[in-house]
């Protein structure tokens, strides 16, 4: 469980990181907005966030 400042923080994080890539003409789909929610809601990590959006998009996180 995350505190509520701690969602605010993620939800801003999202909000802006969803703005900087439609100024590159970017729309995410369902299943990123899926991976942002479960991120917000404190189910998945920063981590794990980054994971699964970079795997939709093909790519692997380098550790």
């Amino acid at each position: 469980m995350i505190s509520p400042e701690e969602r605010r923080r993620r939800e801003q994080a999202v909000r802006l990181a969803r703005n900087s890539v439609r100024l590159e003409g970017i729309v995410l789909g369902e299943q990123a907005e899926a991976f942002n929610q479960r991120y917000i809601n404190g189910e998945l990590t920063s981590a794990e966030h980054t994971a699964a959006i970079w795997a939709l998009a093909g790519l692997s996180v380098k550790k």
